[in-house]
């Protein structure tokens, strides 16, 4: 075939891996085109249904014609005061509305615009490794440098950002953060966040603080905001999802909040990009904050009681299971001796002879390897039989 030299892409695309997501969710497709009962853990696409007062608003709205045309882009202004209400209600947080919230079309959408406007060549970003993809990725996009630190406290996290900013010129532009954290589960307190804006004060640094799994806790644990600590937003801002807390994973609305300037900033840039959410769907998600608080812990005890029975199949199988207190997945490591096999063969195997899919801790940086990410999606019937399929893979694996 002859080669085509018209088709050229920017130098950014040889640093985008094939996206993990993508290469698994076409395996599952591609067993289940073939009659495979695929077992799916692994992406977090939550299957619940969205409170019925959602759906009935959206449902209203998007009937009348008015709601058709462009939307406010950066948030309809009852939906922007109903962010500020639920920060203030959940977390004593006082936010202006008008100039301190920002909507966007989910969270992943609004960290990698937020990218582009803050950071560029030349600039270095902190990242907690392993990671969600977009968190590395979308500084990468931006054309900025990634170091990347441990996750674990124990491993001297605090430490590990005071000497890279003290050893480093220029020192680092952001510190990208994300508790709960996916994938891994770890969670933190005020006191931790304390420590970070004393550190980004000193060391003249932006913070975002993905706070996708803010609501999805368990045991008890209640997840903090960054924003709760005092001078928080002097340096920065966090994003939060309808997706996981209103299972409203499909409808693609997140926010971006805290400092005024790094808000306008991302609304710059988006002004280039889109128009904003459709006008229904942000109704619908006033009903949401307004209405559905109740509808959380329900919710979180239904994935508490995936959690219990997924960690409890794993275990008595033999693997060393720690169970998360909050987000919807189980990081676990993958047991001896099937760890040396890799962290991508063996879910390739779980897929091919367990009909399992799981997503590789590999697809969050080289520092997920040894592990496995599992989601919480699934009905309990399901995990329970989604590690007999393990067990059967297992028992048939060569290593």
């Amino acid at each position: 075939m002859e080669e085509n030299n018209v088709i050229r892409f920017a130098s950014r695309m040889d640093q985008l891996p094939p996206y993990l997501f993508g290469m698994i969710n076409k395996m599952k497709m591609d067993k289940r085109r073939n009659g495979d009962d695929v077992i799916d853990l692994g992406m977090g696409n939550p299957m619940d249904p969205t409170p019925d007062a959602v759906i009935e608003k959206l449902v209203e709205v998007a009937k009348d014609p008015k709601a058709h045309r462009y939307p406010e882009s950066s948030g309809l202004p009852h939906l922007k005061q109903e962010i500020a209400k639920y920060y203030n209600r959940h977390y004593n947080i006082n936010l202006d509305a008008e100039k301190e919230t920002y909507f966007t079309i989910g969270s992943k959408e609004g960290i990698s615009h937020l990218c582009l406007a803050i950071m560029g060549p030349g600039d270095s970003v902190l990242v907690p490794a392993p990671a969600f993809p977009i968190h590395i990725y979308a500084a990468v996009i931006a054309g900025a440098n990634v170091m990347k630190i441990p996750i674990e406290p124990e491993d001297g996290f605090l430490d590990r950002i005071a000497h890279i900013c003290e050893s480093c010129y220029p020192s680092p532009r952001v510190l990208m953060l994300n508790y709960p954290h996916n994938p891994t589960g770890v969670v933190t307190d005020k006191n931790f966040f304390r420590e970070i804006v004393k550190l980004a004060k000193r060391f003249n640094f932006m913070v975002i603080n993905d706070f996708a799994y803010a609501k999805i806790t368990y045991d008890g644990y209640v997840a903090p905001s960054f924003l709760e600590v005092e001078g928080a937003k002097d340096v920065g801002v966090e994003f939060g999802s309808f997706s996981k807390s209103y299972n409203m994973a499909g409808w693609r609305i997140g926010y971006c909040v805290g400092n005024e300037q790094i808000v306008s900033a991302l609304g710059k840039i988006k002004g280039y990009f889109d128009y904003g959410i459709f006008s229904a769907i942000q109704v619908a998600g006033i009903i949401a904050l307004r209405d559905c608080d109740e509808t959380i812990p329900e919710l979180c005890k239904v994935y508490e009681t995936r959690r219990d029975v997924l960690c409890s199949g794993l275990q008595r199988l033999g693997w060393d299971i720690e169970k998360p207190k909050a987000g919807m997945f189980v990081w676990a490591k993958i047991p001896e001796p099937f760890a040396k096999m890799g962290a991508m063969e063996f879910a390739i195997q779980l897929m091919n002879k367990g009909n399992v899919a799981v997503a590789p801790g590999t697809g969050f940086s080289d520092e997920g390897e040894g592990y496995l990410r599992l989601a919480l999606v699934e009905n309990e019937e399901r995990l329970r039989q989604a590690v007999r399929q393990m067990k059967k893979a297992m028992e048939q694996m060569t290593v």
